[in-house]
């Protein structure tokens, strides 16, 4: 059984008030995440990337910024939906120094 099968079992047992209370620790837990965009140590080195694949963040603000359009980006990575970059450029505007960081460093290697 995973742990989402768990919680669900859990949840179902749960008055609404104890269900209330689990969803603001989750809220709380989750003030910082980014809807469409992963942060996972076993995926590219820990770079936010979008979600259901291993493209990075950084990678694709950096396209965009030498010229690359969004319907370019959809064309080169057909994994990828407009949905998906418009969480990519609002993860970037929320975490410019991380994402420029990354740029900086994935430059010099």
């Amino acid at each position: 059984m995973t742990t989402v099968q768990q919680a669900e079992r859990l949840l179902a047992k749960m008055t609404r008030g104890e269900k209330a209370q689990v969803l603001q620790w989750v809220v709380q837990d989750l003030g910082d995440a980014f809807p469409g965009i992963d942060i996972l140590p076993d995926v590219c080195g820990g770079e936010p990337c979008v979600v259901r694949t291993r493209v990075p963040v950084w990678v694709l603000v950096q396209a965009r910024r030498l010229g690359t359009s969004d319907a370019e980006l959809l064309r080169c990575y057909p994994t990828l939906r407009a949905e998906d970059l418009a969480n990519a450029w609002a993860f970037f505007r929320a975490h410019r120094d991380e994402i420029e960081q990354q740029i900086r460093e994935n430059e010099e290697a």
